[in-house]
């Protein structure tokens, strides 16, 4: 939630769309952890039908940072936004960008000793704040170096498609299992 306070914030202050998506991000990261502790408590630790709603509500949550992404990062390249720099931004990023790949590591191997789609899917929204870290680092420095106003939307663009691709997986079911971040 700290995350999501700083990220959203200094999103809003420096008019940042990749800023302001990943505190989102942040946010869909806590909503999703609930959603696997409500997967597994009380009747629902051996119900499939709890692990297809799981997968279902961590899918809707990548579609629906992926529309928000879509939406800002277009309406800013159009109507040629200039978001300002975000040095806060920038060490969020940095501190993240390392970090999250090992959290998204762990909830996958999780994931997969329980057979858990939802667990894996849920993993995978670390790796997509790992991804949009890394993206939102190199465009807020293009930003606050290089004078690049446009980088800080093409990043979110970028992060928007993993987001998509992400969900697709999680809709379908694809993430359990796969060993992809093994």
């Amino acid at each position: 939630m700290i995350e999501f306070a700083v990220a959203l914030s200094a999103g809003i202050a420096a008019g940042s769309v990749a800023l302001v998506a990943f505190g989102i991000d942040s946010l869909i990261e806590v909503a999703a952890g609930l959603t696997i502790v409500w997967r597994f408590t009380g009747s629902r630790l051996a119900s499939a039908t709890s692990e297809r709603r799981a997968q279902q509500l961590i899918a809707l949550s990548f579609f629906l940072l992926a529309a928000y992404v879509a939406v800002e990062s277009v309406r800013d390249l159009v109507g040629t936004h200039e978001p300002a720099a975000s040095w806060v931004g920038i060490g969020l990023a940095a501190v993240t960008a390392p970090t999250m790949p090992l959290l998204a590591r762990a909830k996958r191997r999780v994931g997969n000793a329980l057979g858990s789609a939802a667990t894996v899917g849920e993993g995978g929204q670390n790796m997509i704040c790992a991804y949009l870290s890394i993206a939102l680092l190199v465009g807020l420095l293009a930003n606050a170096v290089l004078g690049w106003w446009w980088a800080d939307p093409l990043a979110a663009l970028v992060i928007g498609g993993l987001a998509v691709r992400e969900g697709a997986d999680s809709w379908r079911g694809d993430a359990c299992c796969d060993h992809r971040a093994d």
